[in-house]
């Protein structure tokens, strides 16, 4: 055996024992129960409640916050209906938009960003106490076509608005269970 390979599989030995020390620290995260026998992680998300987001009726942000909330709910029950809430999510949201590219001749917008800002508190039901705070975004770009197609151009607009508000519902649910699972 020449000396590099006796210098790769000195490396390879090591990365090994490496990998068998740090084995036993992986929990997965939708396991059925924890590594100590405590509830896993889908019990924990069965029991936030997300009540509806305040926003205007009839409104395009009412429209996201409904979409959000059931993105949310789905990532978390599976269904329409948790657990036994012992935890409530508050969610607020803010959306902008933003022309990137106008069109010279016409002054009408060719291409724009949507983005939706949300800051988010759970609260624990029992003490009533904020357990976790946190906030999201999302930028999305659409593109808006000529001004005779003004229905495509409401389309995409709508379009946008759906996947910004599930990249912000994947943002905090994700967050919420690497809360559960981490306790911070």
């Amino acid at each position: 055996m020449s000396w590099f390979n006796k210098r790769i599989a000195a490396r390879l030995a090591v990365v090994a024992a490496l990998a068998a020390t740090v084995a036993g620290c992986f929990q997965p995260m939708y396991a059925e129960r924890g590594t100590n026998g405590e509830p896993a992680l889908r019990e924990k998300l069965q029991g936030v409640e997300v009540p509806p987001l305040k926003l205007p009726n009839g409104s395009r942000e009412a429209r996201l916050g409904v979409n959000i909330r059931n993105t949310l709910m789905f990532s978390m029950y599976g269904s329409a209906v948790g657990g036994p809430p012992t935890h409530r999510l508050l969610i607020r949201i803010t959306t902008s938009r933003l022309s990137v590219i106008v069109d010279p001749a016409t002054a009408r917008p060719d291409l724009e960003n949507y983005g939706i800002d949300a800051t988010y508190e759970l609260k624990d039901n029992a003490t009533d106490k904020t357990v976790l705070t946190g906030t999201t975004f999302s930028r999305v770009s659409y593109d808006i076509p000529g001004q005779a197609q003004r229905f495509a151009g409401s389309r995409a607009l709508r379009d946008a608005e759906d996947r910004a508000s599930k990249v912000i519902a994947d943002n905090i649910s994700q967050r919420l269970a690497s809360f559960f699972i981490a306790g911070t």
